[in-house]
């Protein structure tokens, strides 16, 4: 039942020679690799503009001059990230740059931030989804956390069937929205050439008193919120048909060009129209609605934006499993992450994503302004690194023409990095738990890296100079009494060895007599040997019997416990037998070094 059920919602197995067809056209690329990136301009020019409205009404001109600063970032973000796709093909990104160039912790933090930052996308885009629908259903409003769930779940069940079958289906929203916002933007334009511009917005240049430099850097630092998910292309290079990186490439252009005009678009207009931020309607909404009121066109928009804020999540599904295998490929992260699943995706990275992003929009209410700034902050923490990884690269091989790549690198790093301190002073009580996470994150990584290279050392054969060396076996059988199931397995232990011992823990005189009777009319030609036990316990006898056992035999024998045990047919059955052999079974794995072995028998009634 439980397969057939997983069957229904992931769909049948995949071949692993059926890898190939997986892989993503340049088109379904873009809209499942770029739709958190798109998918900004919803908040983006608002982010701005709740930085702004603190200094005032005349102060919102400012939004223009910095939406052409986060254009200018943009840009040296994608001619940054496009060489990375041609030096490092295997994909990676921030953390294989960071690690070639700048070493293995420094590599470690730019891929733990973009872990993390992978997370908080799933959870911002969720909330930010539902701030949408709110916007146009306000009744909704206290369901919004029901709401981001469901859809976290509905994309964790998309991508475990697959990269290829979640491409086909969400691409369409993704390529709806960015129509929707280019008839937004052609709509607004046509208005305010035929109607004008808002009669009460400053012009641009308007002297405000109260304006200050460190607010319009925090004001751009808000804005370029907006370029969250640039970097994931170069992240899922493997996931491109070939040449891989030369389609990455294309598509990262691509992407970068369309977010460019949607993001300067929406800005324009909000600025002509003097849109406001209000905490009840997005400024996406609030310009929809002064473009063409709340008709079908305005609701159209709005469900649509809804649905991408909804499925930029589905960004971090393709790049998180991708970035969770390269590391655990490095030996800093379980092996799970490397495997895949029925469908040829890393389904375990996937389903861990899901988990923990559900936990934080729980933990955070659905508050989308709450999640931004950590948001912000695991993603410009890869990209400074990112950054000056390259430059090491740059002057380490000073390949032809290197000096620009070095100047847009430097231009980058330096961008990035103040953005991030601006984050980290501004907003400090809100990502104060970034800096506890990520060393805590870091430390698991060398945690794991240690005891994988303790297994490994521990578990090397000198091949030169070991050989399997050859012993007797000794078998312990615990048993309860003369059923089957201890028929069985004494018959098995038997055809394995001579040296086969029966080991009976009794509570009462009377019973242990009348085993011995009736064990020496069966005659099984097994000893049988009983331990008295005055305080009711089972496993300690047999564990001193054991350890016994082992001493006298350690150097001649193995020493293998058969424990027996019968399968009932149905589940609730369990529940009225005792488990001693279970609790036997746990506690020789994990404290003595014999071999347990199970012998099942199967009930039928």
């Amino acid at each position: 039942m439980i397969s057939r059920f997983k069957r229904f919602l992931i769909g049948r197995p995949m071949k692993s020679a059926e890898l190939e067809g997986e892989r993503l056209s340049k088109l379904k690329a873009l809209a499942v690799l770029s739709s958190d990136a798109l998918s900004s301009v919803a908040y983006g020019t608002e982010q701005i503009l709740l930085v702004l409205i603190a200094a005032g009404f005349a102060a919102v001109w400012y939004s223009i001059p910095i939406s052409i600063a986060v254009l200018g970032l943009l840009l040296v973000l994608i001619i940054s990230y496009r060489q990375t796709i041609y030096a490092y093909p295997k994909g990676g990104g921030a953390y294989i740059v960071a690690k070639d160039n700048l070493g293995v912790s420094t590599g470690l933090l730019a891929g733990g931030s973009l872990l993390v930052d992978y997370i908080l996308t799933v959870a911002v885009s969720s909330s930010a989804g539902t701030d949408a629908i709110t916007s146009a259903f306000p009744s909704l409003h206290d369901h919004r956390v029901f709401i981001a769930l469901i859809m976290i779940v509905f994309l964790t069940i998309m991508n475990l069937r697959g990269i290829g079958e979640s491409a086909s289906v969400l691409a369409y929203p993704v390529y709806l929205f960015v129509i929707a916002v280019f008839i937004l933007i052609i709509g607004g334009v046509f208005k305010v050439i035929v109607h004008g511009v808002h009669s009460d917005i400053p012009e641009i240049g308007t002297a405000v008193s109260n304006i200050s430099l460190f607010m319009l850097l925090k004001a751009f630092s808000s804005g370029c919120s907006a370029l969250t998910g640039v970097e994931a292309v170069s992240n899922a290079i493997p996931n491109f048909k070939k040449p891989e990186e030369r389609n990455a490439a294309i598509t990262l252009v691509m992407m970068g060009t369309i977010l460019g005009a949607m993001f300067i678009g929406i800005s324009l207009l909000a600025y002509w129209y003097g849109i406001v931020p209000n905490e009840k309607e997005t400024v996406v909404s609030q310009i929809a609605n002064a473009t063409f009121g709340r008709g079908m066109i305005y609701y159209a928009i709005q469900a649509i934006t809804a649905l991408i804020l909804f499925l930029a999540a589905n960004t971090a599904y393709s790049a998180f499993p991708l970035l969770a295998f390269m590391l655990a490929k490095d030996k800093y992260m379980p092996n799970a992450f490397k495997v895949r699943g029925d469908r040829l995706g890393f389904s375990n990275g996937i389903i861990f994503l899901g988990v923990f992003s559900a936990v934080l929009v729980v933990v955070f209410h659905g508050d989308t302004e709450n999640l931004i700034p950590l948001y912000a902050v695991g993603v410009f923490i890869p990209f400074t690194l990112s950054q000056l990884g390259m430059m090491v690269r740059w002057i380490k091989l000073k390949p032809a023409r290197w000096g620009i790549g070095l100047c847009v690198n430097t231009i980058g790093m330096l961008t990035t990095l103040i953005i991030t301190l601006i984050f980290i002073f501004t907003k400090f009580s809100q990502i104060w738990m970034v800096f506890i996470f990520l060393p805590i994150v870091i430390m698991g990584f060398f945690k794991i890296n240690r005891h994988y290279q303790n297994t490994a050392d521990e578990l090397r054969v000198n091949i030169d100079k070991e050989k399997p060396a050859i012993k007797g076996s000794t078998i312990v059988v615990p048993v309860a009494g003369i059923t089957q199931v201890v028929l069985q397995s004494i018959s098995y232990a038997k055809s394995l060895t001579d040296n086969v011992v029966a080991v009976y823990v009794g509570f009462d005189e009377e019973e242990i007599e009348r085993l011995e009777r009736k064990w020496e009319e069966w005659d099984p030609g097994v000893r049988l040997i009983v331990l008295r036990s005055s305080y009711r316990s089972i496993i300690r006898p047999l564990v001193r019997f054991i350890e016994t056992v082992e001493w006298k035999t350690q150097e001649t024998d193995h020493i293998t416990v058969l424990i027996p045990q019968f399968i009932t047919k149905h589940w609730w059955h369990n529940i009225l037998h005792n488990q001693s052999s279970l609790l036997l079974r746990a506690y020789l794995f994990t404290q003595k070094d014999v071999v347990i072995a199970t012998v099942p028998y199967r009930l039928h009634k």
